[in-house]
């Protein structure tokens, strides 16, 4: 493991974190083992990234370590493509689990002899009933189960035809194993939950071997005990399921005794984190694939230009609970915002172009100019920008009938090309429709680096390339997924959708420094936002998707509300 554990959780107070304390200080726990459980039948998004950060800065802080296990118990749904993915989000999140990758059925025949051992001792029995049946007798929160009426076979029949549905005599759903507990249990998840099923399917790691698989019930916490994990940390909907996790644990012979506990799982405003509804998103096509920049899969936020380190941020900031509730996406916004701003290159590009033409500069001259990379990294440097007599300016910094507090370009005004020269506004220029085509301006030859020599004040700074360098580019830019705060709530979310979330703008124009910009890399737009690369781009057409823009309406929420960011950081521990 490396140490971005320590960079996304510190020594940050949480509940969790004060329960592995105080096992190691009453002699409970000597090395803390955690693990992170993906089921490999999907992409990771940022709910997932809360459990990596927690288990993975947990094990990290105290000095035990962190497994990577695969619950791989349902063949039809999953794949290697999902193994390979995960496993690249993991580390790419920064985190490394170095030899201690398991899966789920690594364990298969040792769970299978565990089952076998419930039937011996008659905690166990097949069960012939339909699943539909099954279900319909569980019975209610206010009523009681009603009893298989294969509950009382003998332990030998149960023996014979447990082993018979692992040979592959019947078909699948037409038998099943189910714990024999209580179908009277105020809890559900322990009247009688099945614990094997029927399915004639090829594993993507054990082939035909087998074809009985175990639940996830069955198969988590066993696999945690076979791992020695000390600490099983799960998302709040399987409270329930603890009480059959400790059944199962005082009735198995297992080498070591692992505790389950809770923590609230992460919504996220403005978009869904159930794998159900994301897999909607993708094959109603209501967004290209599982890494468009407006998912919030850890694959779409990378493409998007999200930093891990500002995902580790996030997942720190927003803290681990007991209580459900929502976090704004502002926030993720504010923490990409913050390490970008420490680690982006500045770059200028012009989105909506208007043509700016400098009649006074000598029409084959260029002038290289020295702008700064990074104003808050002095090791960063300088790089050349080339300045000719035809530019492009962003078409909002004009204005031909300004306001009074409109500082930028206009008719008779002078204004600062950022590192360049002092311009003035003589003459604009339409097209036969009355467009505004190009702006004929003067520059101050004496205004080299945009200072004036007799030290007059001019308020409006522009970017600004060149036109005769600039590179053309497609910029796209994103707004929420969906226009309600709580989608999720809502009985189906997709009537929200937001039918403008992202924005094409295509005949931009960035300055030729991009050329050797590498795939997934962002830099900063000046006075837009913050850039990436896309993995669609090409040499002579570049495409960059907007990861953040530069106002951070969460930065000035807590400015206008510190006692509601009080009790924020309160609700985290």
């Amino acid at each position: 493991m490396n140490d971005a554990g320590s960079v996304a959780e510190g020594n940050q107070h949480n509940f969790v974190r004060d329960i592995v304390r105080q096992d190691i200080e009453a002699g409970r726990t000597e090395s803390v083992i955690t693990r992170f459980p993906p089921e490999p039948n999907g992409y990771l998004h940022i709910g997932h990234a809360k459990s990596i950060c927690l288990n993975f800065g947990i094990a990290q802080e105290f000095g035990g370590r962190c497994h990577l296990r695969f619950d791989d118990t349902n063949p039809t749904r999953e794949a290697q493509e999902f193994i390979d993915a995960i496993e690249a989000d993991v580390r790419w999140l920064g985190f490394d689990w170095g030899e201690h990758r398991y899966f789920a059925s690594d364990h298969f025949e040792r769970l299978y002899e565990w089952a076998e051992h419930l039937i011996t001792t008659d905690k166990a029995y097949v069960d012939d009933q339909s699943a539909e049946t099954i279900r319909e007798h569980r019975g209610t929160l206010t009523s009681p189960g009603i009893d298989s009426p294969f509950r009382t076979r003998s332990v030998n029949e149960n023996l014979d035809l447990f082993r018979r549905m692992r040979a592959g005599d019947f078909a699948d759903g037409q038998r099943v194993l189910r714990a024999k507990i209580d179908m009277a249990s105020g809890n559900i998840n322990l009247r009688d939950p099945v614990l094997y099923r029927i399915l004639h399917a090829p594993h993507p790691r054990t082939g035909t071997k087998w074809c009985i698989y175990p639940t996830y019930d069955f198969a988590h916490g066993q696999s945690d005990s076979i791992e020695g994990v000390t600490h099983s940390i799960c998302t709040l909907e399987f409270e329930d399921h603890r009480p059959l996790y400790d059944w199962l644990i005082d009735n198995l012979p297992v080498p070591t005794r692992s505790r389950q506990y809770e923590f609230a799982r992460l919504n996220l405003s403005h978009t869904v984190l159930s794998k159900r509804r994301l897999s909607r998103l993708v094959d109603e096509q209501h967004v290209e694939d599982w890494d468009d920049p407006r998912l919030p899969t850890l694959r779409g936020l990378r493409r998007r230009g999200y930093p891990p380190e500002a995902i580790r941020d996030f997942a720190r900031r927003i803290g681990v609970t007991k209580r459900d509730n929502t976090v704004e996406f502002a926030l993720l916004e504010h923490c990409a915002r913050e390490v970008l701003n420490r680690t982006a290159e500045r770059r200028m590009a012009v989105l909506r172009p208007l043509k700016l033409v400098v009649e006074n500069y000598p029409a084959d001259a260029v002038d290289h100019l020295a702008a700064v990379n990074n104003p808050e990294d002095t090791a960063a440097g300088t790089r050349q920008v080339p300045f000719t007599r035809e530019l492009f300016i962003e078409r909002d910094d004009f204005m031909e009938d300004p306001p009074r507090k409109f500082f930028r370009l206009a008719p008779g005004r002078e204004v600062r090309l950022r590192y360049a020269y002092l311009v003035t506004c003589r003459e604009v220029v339409k097209d036969a429709a009355g467009e505004i085509v190009e702006l004929r301006c003067t520059y101050d030859p004496d205004s080299r680096g945009g200072t004036a020599p007799d030290g007059r004040r001019v308020k409006g700074t522009l970017h600004w390339v060149s036109a005769q360098h600039a590179l053309p580019a497609e910029v796209r830019q994103y707004g929420p997924l969906f226009l309600h705060a709580d989608p999720g709530a809502n009985a189906d979310p997709f009537e929200h959708l937001n039918p403008s979330s992202r924005e094409r703008l295509d005949g931009c124009r960035v300055e030729p420094a991009l050329t050797d910009l590498a795939p997934g890399t962002t830099v900063q737009f000046e006075r837009q936002g913050y850039f990436c690369l896309d993995r669609t781009s090409r040499s002579d057409r570049l495409v960059l998707n907007r990861t953040v823009a530069l106002r951070d309406s969460w930065a000035r929420t807590l400015q206008r509300r510190p006692q509601q960011a009080g009790q924020h950081a309160r609700r985290s521990t």
